[in-house]
């Protein structure tokens, strides 16, 4: 199927060639028929794709200072990657499409294959959507008209948050696509509106609908406009709709309303507020976010927990209804506000264009004949037969973009496969990496004869499922950590494990790094117990964000700090035997973002991880204390390390967590068998710590693991 996505890197627009996504639980398959072009947001998109690094750098300050940082902490050369590597991502464009239900998600109950719905899906003629961001559309309402509910929905958030009542005298400043919609809606709920702009034709357009609209181009004064407009009493509200980087518009909008008036903000403006506007009118400000309560809600929008309604009477999706039954009773009529509509494979019309003409809207036609089975697309074409090192990757996430797919192509790995649930972060990632075949559907990946391994990345939630799966299929398993959330998950895959001839390995990359083989070979072969001290400056990630899900990710210290749990491990040479940990806090069972986890090994040695998140992100990420016969070594954040008591300095070099040489040791399993990577034995082991260590909190009490 086809997709526009936008280039950051180079500016251009795209229409590319993806694989249809599967649908998800809880999610509606959709085959597009029309789709909006949102003119102000994807303009800025585009705008700043054209831009060069500079002007990407000045619209983009809080970003430079995170750079900067990282260059602190990282050093310059892998901070540069990553930055080049997250321009090279392009983005998909699109958020008001109109389209027919061909596939329905398990847990999905109101809608059936062949209902005309609306959703905020991209522009590709095949989308899937959570069910909370899809809504039926009525009859007599054509799919071109249902393509302005998304962006609607904008304007009537903005219009609620202001709580007009019949009579009052709004002013909607900036006519484009939102502010015309917005005037419609304001004038249906009994209120005189003002429009403000500077463009003649919308102006008269806004006229032609009984709106008291103002071109207010030149020297024309817009507070003298609705003072004399209001018998000098001022607005009782102010819509901004409008999109400048200028300060006036927010003081014009203060000076213009009456006291206690109240202004909204839908567009993007200045917003270097002048506090003598607000203060003697005690006016309110308010920021409307998008198109109404649940936006953002991984719960709402991902989960599909709808909001009770006696208790939040507007979501988003109920916008979306009240949008579509304006249309449907005429209180808002879109269809002048068409400028055109171009089928999809003349796109660039529209983007060549885009912010230079007049448009008001522009909506793209699809051709209709796009195949719901093309969960597979070709990107080169290569052949794999007798080759003993084929891998599929399924997960085309952040991390595989930017760490594993690059160092498998320094090994010269044999990528045939890799899979992603939208099919675009793997069409793209598969084009720049030479990767043969991008998928939505993994099940291609295990069902491949010449596929020899199966490389997980996906979320944690899918690895233990996954990996039984290729482990049945008769594939070698490298999944990235964890390798699974629950003890009864990793019992299926002990059992998987041993009825399987192949190999299973864990992404535990720190174990490989030339700083930690080299303490490991400075300790010696002495079976004196040491002391080992790791600690993660982890860095703070927001509540909502899925990894502190424990059903989705698992929390951080299973998700993540099973990495230092492996490093210590390999360190003491032994196994877990008993394991605690206390964390930060009153309700530290539901948040391990700041722990300290206690680890006692079989053969007497200790080791103490602490994984804290309220550090400063200037400071080493992770350090790595280790305490033997009266001889101490110290890794900081793999970039150096310094002995103490032995022959031997230390190291310093380019940062490195080990995972070339985990991918060239993996890589070589397959071409020449062999053990596993990692030991099965110690991969078990280290999972099951990582689990009790989370059980312990409950417990308050020392766990032993199996």
């Amino acid at each position: 199927m086809k997709q526009i996505i936008q280039d950051l890197k180079s500016g251009a627009t795209i229409l590319e060639e993806v694989p249809v996504p599967q649908v998800k639980y809880g999610q509606v398959l959709i085959k597009t028929h029309r789709s909006l072009v949102s003119l102000g947001t994807e303009r800025m998109l585009v705008e700043f794709g054209k831009a060069n690094f500079i002007d990407k750098a000045r619209q983009q300050p809080e970003k430079v200072k995170q750079v900067l940082e990282k260059i602190q902490s990282d050093g310059l050369k892998p901070t540069l990657e990553a930055v080049f590597r997250k321009l090279g991502e392009p983005l998909p464009l699109g958020y008001c499409n109109a389209g027919e239900v061909i596939a329905i998600g398990e847990g999905v109950a109101d809608f059936k294959i062949g209902d005309r719905v609306i959703s905020n899906g991209h522009h590709a003629e095949v989308v899937c959507v959570p069910q909370n961001l899809v809504a039926k559309i009525p009859d007599g309402v054509s799919y071109e008209e249902a393509s302005f509910t998304v962006i609607g929905a904008i304007a009537l958030q903005g219009i609620r948050l202001i709580n007009p009542t019949f009579g009052e005298t709004v002013v909607v400043t900036g006519l484009g696509l939102i502010g015309l919609i917005a005037a419609q809606l304001l004038q249906a709920n009994g209120c005189e509106v003002i429009g403000l702009d500077f463009d003649n034709t919308k102006v008269e357009l806004a006229k032609s609908w009984g709106i008291k609209a103002f071109n207010v181009a030149g020297q024309t004064d817009p507070i003298g406009i609705v003072q004399s407009q209001t018998n000098n009493i001022g607005a009782d509200a102010v819509l901004i709709t409008a999109s400048t980087k200028s300060n006036d518009v927010i003081s014009q909008a203060a000076r213009m309303s009456r006291k206690r008036g109240r202004i909204v903000l839908v567009g993007v403006i200045g917003l270097d507020i002048q506090r003598s506007d607000f203060f003697e009118k005690e006016l309110t400000f308010q920021v409307s976010c998008s198109y109404g309560p649940g936006r953002y809600d991984d719960d709402y929008e991902q989960k599909g927990r709808d909001y009770p309604l006696p208790y939040v009477r507007w979501t988003e999706k109920r916008n979306f209804e009240a949008v579509l039954n304006a249309l449907a009773s005429n209180r808002l009529d879109v269809k002048p506000l068409i400028t055109e509509v171009i089928d999809l494979s003349s796109y660039d019309q529209i983007y060549s264009e885009i912010g230079k003409s007049n448009t008001i809207a522009s909506i793209l036609k699809y051709p209709g004949d796009v195949d719901p089975k093309g969960t597979s697309v070709e990107i080169i074409n290569r052949n794999f037969n007798g080759q003993q090192d084929v891998l599929g990757i399924i997960g085309a996430g952040n991390f595989t973009k930017s760490v594993i797919v690059p160092t498998l192509r320094k090994l010269n790995a044999n990528v045939k496969y890799i899979a992603s649930a939208r099919g675009l972060s793997g069409t793209t990632t598969a084009k720049k990496y030479n990767i043969s075949q991008s998928t939505t559907n993994y099940q291609d990946i295990l069902t491949d004869d010449e596929v020899d391994a199966v490389l997980i990345t996906t979320r944690h939630n899918a690895h233990a499922r996954q990996v039984v799966e290729a482990l049945e299929a008769g594939k070698h398993v490298f999944v990235e950590k964890p390798l699974a959330l629950t003890m009864q998950e990793l019992d299926l895959i002990e059992d998987a494990y041993k009825s399987s001839k192949t190999t299973l390995t864990v992404g535990f990359n720190r174990r490989f790094s030339p700083f930690i083989q080299d303490a490991k070979q400075q300790l010696g072969d002495s079976v004196t117990p040491i002391n080992v001290v790791a600690t993660m400056n982890a860095g703070f990630i927001p509540q909502e964000v899925w990894v502190h899900d424990m059903k989705v990710g698992g929390g951080r210290i299973i998700g993540e700090a099973c990495h230092l749990i492996d490093l210590i491990t390999y360190l003491t040479g032994s196994l877990v035997e008993r394991v605690v940990m206390n964390a930060m806090g009153p309700n530290a069972e539901e948040n391990t973002d700041n722990a300290s986890i206690l680890l006692q090994y079989q053969n007497g040695a200790q080791g103490i991880i602490n994984y804290f998140a309220n550090g400063s992100k200037a400071y080493s990420k992770e350090r790595v204390e280790v305490y033997s016969q009266n001889r101490t070594i110290v890794i900081d954040n793999f970039r150096k390390s310094k002995y103490y008591g032995f022959k031997k300095s230390g190291l310093s070099k380019s940062q490195d967590k080990g995972h070339f040489e985990q991918f060239k040791r993996f890589l070589n399993g397959l071409q020449n068998g062999g053990e596993a990577t990692i030991p099965f034995h110690e991969i078990m082991n280290t999972s099951r710590a990582a689990i009790a260590a989370v059980e312990s909190l409950k417990t308050r009490s020392w766990m032993y693991v199996g």
